[in-house]
C-alpha cells in the first residue's frame, strides 16, 4: 500500500540493528526520515542509502532521524 505525502505512517515496532524494540511512535514530534526499499543491493537503493550516507551529518545538525 503507497504511502502518499502528508498522509501519517502507520504505527509499527521493530527491533534495530542493537536488537532494542523501536516504535514509531517513539519519534512523535521530531522529524523522521522513513526509508523503504524493495530489494537489497540493486542499483537504484545503493545509490539512495548512499546519499543519506553521504548527508548523514546534514540530517543531524537537522535534527532528522533516519530510520531504514
Amino acid at each position: 500500500m503507497p504511502i502518499s505525502l502528508g498522509i501519517p505512517a502507520p504505527e509499527f515496532e521493530l527491533m534495530d540493528d542493537t536488537n532494542t524494540s523501536r516504535r514509531l511512535s517513539g519519534f512523535k514530534g521530531q522529524p523522521v526520515i522513513l526509508y523503504f526499499y524493495p530489494a537489497d543491493d540493486t542499483p537504484g537503493c545503493t545509490k539512495e542509502a548512499c546519499n543519506f550516507r553521504d548527508d548523514y551529518s546534514a540530517y543531524q545538525k537537522a535534527g532528522v532521524t533516519i530510520l531504514a
